[in-house]
């Protein structure tokens, strides 16, 4: 794993702000303002497709299966140009992935990071 990418959920009190901070949710996250939230990008095209982050609903029982269908989704054309960026990013000052699901172990961030680091 590198320390080029950081993984944090936008709701943890202690943030890390050393680099790139970008939130990768689909939807923004409640309770959290645009001033508190302390991010430089959001790139909501590289989170689940609705369908896909409503049928995971984050059962770790179904993980397996939804890193493979989201893997899938993030090899298309317009997301792999956005991962190119995002790996830039990590390259250059370093990557937080900034994400709101409560489970810290089975959330698109774990995958989008594994993608990067795979690019990198």
């Amino acid at each position: 794993m590198s320390d080029r990418i950081r993984i944090q959920r936008i709701y943890d009190h202690d943030q890390d702000t050393t680099g790139t901070r970008v939130l990768v949710d689909r939807v923004w996250p409640r309770g959290v303002s645009k001033d508190d939230a302390n991010l430089d990008h959001w790139y909501k095209e590289l989170a689940p497709s609705s369908e896909l982050r409503k049928w995971f609903g984050h059962d770790p029982k179904l993980w397996a299966a939804f890193k493979q269908k989201y893997r899938k989704e993030l090899k298309d054309d317009d997301k792999r140009e956005q991962l190119r960026e995002l790996a830039e990013m990590a390259g250059s000052d370093g990557l937080v992935l900034l994400y709101g699901a409560k489970d810290t172990e089975h959330n698109q961030a774990v995958v989008l990071r594994e993608v990067l680091e795979e690019i990198l």
